[in-house]
C-alpha cells in the first residue's frame, strides 16, 4: 500500500471516529438530562410520600371512637 492510500485510509478512519465520538457525546448529554429530570421527580415524590406518611401518622395517634 502506498503512502497516499494509507493516509487516505487513516483520514477516513479519523472521520468515522470523530463522528462516533460526537454521537456518543450527544447521547451522553441526553442521558444526563434525563437523569437530572428523573432525580428531580424522585425528590418530589419522596417529599410527597413523607408528607402523606406524616399525615397518616398524625391520624393514627387519635384514640379510637367510644364504641370500640
Amino acid at each position: 500500500m502506498d503512502s497516499e492510500a494509507r493516509i487516505a485510509d487513516l483520514e477516513t478512519r479519523l472521520a468515522f471516529q470523530d463522528d462516533a465520538l460526537q454521537t456518543l457525546s450527544d447521547v451522553l448529554v441526553e442521558q444526563q438530562r434525563t437523569l437530572d429530570r428523573l432525580q428531580l421527580q424522585l425528590e418530589v415524590l419522596a417529599r410527597r410520600q413523607e408528607e402523606m406518611q406524616s399525615r397518616i401518622g398524625d391520624e393514627g395517634e387519635e384514640p379510637p371512637p367510644p364504641h370500640y
